[in-house]
């Protein structure tokens, strides 16, 4: 039996649209005693806060666009149902420890970033961005010194092991890779589990595989931890992606070794975004770049929608609700 409560949703007129297009915008109205939309696009902070101390939701629904919360919440607000990943803009540690309850997208989106590494995997080892160049700006076409590479049978080295990792093991199944990982959470079940390996070490993980997925969460241990010396172990004719967090890479050193061509990068996300119009990575024919597109795509943010709505659900009815941002998970998040 669920009992009444009352939502908030701070969300732009597009971020409402694509999360929570009908019929699932329907299934959230119909759950509480109040339901209102506060539109953000154009909302300052300090407006937006005081919007929500007058509205005192016991629920409220935020995304990308939602400003940051108050020192000082609303005596009403009990739960924060986030529909995207990051929340460290929005919701403050301390208002976690005060008792606020708070979930994100969880991983209703990771199969959405896992297709989007699976694509820059295909794009570096078929020189991709050399093939765009070519054709399209220099009305060129292959030669009898083309060469391009295949993911069949391919050593995969996965640098995390969260959601969208897991997913992409799926993924890589048909095209019969092997594959090792590499994270605090990788044991003995999850290789019985997934069908991995443990690397011993980040250095074997880059030593031992022609692929490199880059797929750990920034955290003050993470930053920068990819530098030259790990870089310099893929062999020649490897592959690095990046569709996990830029900072995690020291972009200096691997702007060196894209330069000396002998391994080939795809990279969605970046230390500074936007990219910068004069980086050194723009123009380079072994380098795949994406504006960090991996997840969700318009057509599948309806996933974390719907995500939402059944934690929505549960918190109405008192069940427990999922992808839970404790203390301690906000510490080891991005």
């Amino acid at each position: 039996m669920s009992r009444p409560v009352s939502i908030l949703a701070a969300l732009t007129t597009a971020e409402l649209a694509e999360f929570l297009p009908e019929p699932l915008l329907a299934g959230v109205r119909a759950i509480p005693l109040r339901f209102d939309v506060l539109a953000t696009a154009d909302l300052s902070t300090a407006n937006f806060q005081a919007a929500l101390a007058a509205a005192n939701p016991e629920v409220l629904l935020t995304c990308w666009k939602t400003p940051p919360l108050p020192a000082q919440l609303p005596p009403g607000l009990r739960y924060v149902c986030h529909l995207t990943g990051s929340i460290k803009k929005h919701v403050a540690r301390r208002h976690l420890e005060s008792g606020l309850v708070l979930t994100n997208w969880g991983g209703s989106i990771s199969r959405v970033v896992a297709e989007w590494g699976l694509f820059h995997i295909l794009a570096a080892l078929r020189h991709a961005t050399h093939w765009t160049f070519t054709m399209h700006r220099d009305g060129g076409w292959k030669n009898g010194d083309t060469v391009t590479a295949s993911l069949f049978g391919r050593r995969v080295g996965l640098h995390g092991f969260g959601p969208v990792a897991r997913e992409l093991i799926g993924l890589l199944r048909p095209f019969g890779c092997t594959i090792s990982a590499f994270a605090p959470d990788v044991d003995a079940a999850a290789e019985t589990a997934y069908g991995i390996k443990r690397a011993p070490s980040l250095a074997a993980l880059f030593a031992d595989n022609d692929v490199i997925v880059e797929l750990a969460p920034l955290i003050p241990e993470t930053t920068g931890i990819v530098d030259d010396k790990l870089l310099r172990l893929i062999r020649p004719g490897g592959v690095f992606v990046n569709v996990g967090r830029g900072a995690v890479v020291d972009e200096v050193a691997l702007l060196r070794v894209a330069r000396e061509g002998r391994i080939a990068i795809g990279l969605d996300v970046f230390g500074d975004e936007p990219l910068p119009a004069d980086s050194g990575f723009r123009g380079l024919p072994n380098v795949t770049l994406t504006p960090h597109l991996a997840g969700p795509t318009n057509d599948r943010r309806r996933d974390a929608g719907e995500f939402a709505l059944n934690n929505l659900r549960a918190y109405a009815a008192g069940r427990p609700l999922a992808a839970v941002i404790t203390p301690k998970v906000y510490d080891t998040s991005t």
